[in-house]
């Protein structure tokens, strides 16, 4: 079960709303409704759901709509049309005491500006929303200390916001949404306001913290590069509407339209690339304890001078270099020939971008294996050349196919 669900959420702001949503339903413009009716088109018409664990980016330009969207999410914003449902509640429903606190209970919020409050130390700020559901002083204080280890601020307890950089004090904001422990994360523009490198960084440790905590994640933003770094899946909004919704290979490969293939069109496919894509399919491995000359007769059989080796039940154990077998063939090595798995080893959702500068200084393949530690593939250079220039075919091909 989705643990939200958005169902043709409409939000118009002003008075002639009946006549706004006609003309915008017969393609009028956004500015010509604004002039004929003081109306000003939100979001139209959107609908789409979030899972648990999820972490669903809503992108688009500045006007786009997106973040007049999330803010339906949680009734900030009171829709004028449509449903929210949030883990079987519709919202839409609640009364505002009820809604306050379903809010408190449900959504962790994290906004571009940081909102801290500058009199209150910085336990205290990540506290705070645990006080306002009235929890106990000792406890609160005890999840806020908590969620302040996980991003990496222990030590700055009892300092003001104003001692803390931009970047660290987005981390404050970051620990009180998490104190609360909610199931569910919204995120609008968070990391906007940070220099490249902080923002970064902040971007790494949402994808850890995610990770660790699998909440439903709705991080908005209007930059590409970071809705493809952190984006399970990507919605992409143009005047109130969602043009189209996908993974991010969806977004890149087969873009539904002109403005999203604009919107795509300078993207650095190893960023979108995957291990899994540029792997190629282990046919010949080794098995441990297997003979020395056994396994010199599978390398020039394959002519490779490298093979993984594997238990019984495929899991990885780590790779044997044909230097090291003859070496063990003629006497002049007594022990393991086998090269313990170490930074060669990648899972199979690792984007190219994060992988090449280790795979530069192998000597040996990489090897991709899944959760479970099983083999799935090997990588070497060629692959991800082969692998990249398919992308970028078949990317040249999918644009070229629309027009």
């Amino acid at each position: 079960m989705p643990k939200i669900v958005v169902k043709n959420i409409e939000k118009i702001f002003g008075n002639q709303i009946d006549k706004a949503r006609s003309m915008f339903e017969q393609d009028i413009s956004k500015n010509e409704i604004l002039e004929k009716t003081g109306c000003a088109i939100g979001v139209f018409d959107a609908s789409f759901e979030v899972y648990e664990g999820e972490k669903l980016v809503i992108m688009g330009l500045s006007g786009s709509g997106k973040s007049t969207l999330v803010r339906c999410i949680n009734r900030l914003h009171e829709p004028t049309r449509g449903t929210v449902t949030v883990d079987g509640v519709n919202v839409r429903e609640l009364s505002n005491e009820e809604l306050c606190t379903f809010r408190q209970q449900k959504f962790g919020m994290v906004f571009q500006h940081f909102a801290l409050l500058p009199h209150r130390t910085i336990l205290e700020n990540a506290a705070f929303g645990l006080e306002l559901q009235k929890i106990d002083r000792d406890e609160r204080y005890r999840k806020a200390e908590k969620a302040l280890q996980v991003v990496k601020l222990e030590g700055w307890e009892n300092v003001y916001p104003e001692q803390l950089s931009g970047g660290m004090q987005q981390r404050v904001g970051l620990a009180r949404a998490l104190a609360v422990d909610t199931d569910i994360l919204l995120m609008d523009e968070a990391f906007s306001a940070l220099d490249p490198l902080i923002r970064a960084e902040m971007q790494d440790e949402l994808l850890q913290i995610e990770e660790l905590k699998k909440k439903a994640v709705v991080f908005i933003t209007h930059d590409l590069d970071e809705a493809l770094k952190i984006g399970d899946r990507i919605i992409l909004m143009k005047d109130g509407k969602i043009v189209q919704t996908g993974t991010p290979k969806d977004i890149l490969k087969k873009p539904a339209t002109r403005y999203v293939e604009r919107f795509v069109e300078k993207v650095d496919m190893s960023k979108i690339v995957t291990a899994e894509d540029a792997m190629v399919p282990v046919g010949t491995v080794v098995y441990p304890g297997e003979e020395p000359k056994n396994i010199l007769e599978k390398m020039d059989k394959n002519n490779v001078s490298y093979l993984p080796v594997v238990d019984k039940k495929g899991m990885l154990r780590g790779i044997v270099a044909r230097d090291d077998i003859k070496n063990k063939i003629k006497g002049k090595r007594d022990k393991s020939i086998i090269i313990k798995p170490d930074s060669y080893v990648f899972a199979p959702e690792t984007p190219l971008k994060s992988m090449l500068s280790s795979i530069a200084v192998l000597d040996s393949p990489a090897v991709v294996v899944n959760k479970s530690g099983i083999i799935k593939g090997t990588i070497s250079e060629k692959s991800i050349v082969a692998a990249l220039a398919d992308a970028e075919n078949k990317k040249y091909l999918e644009k070229h196919a629309t027009h």
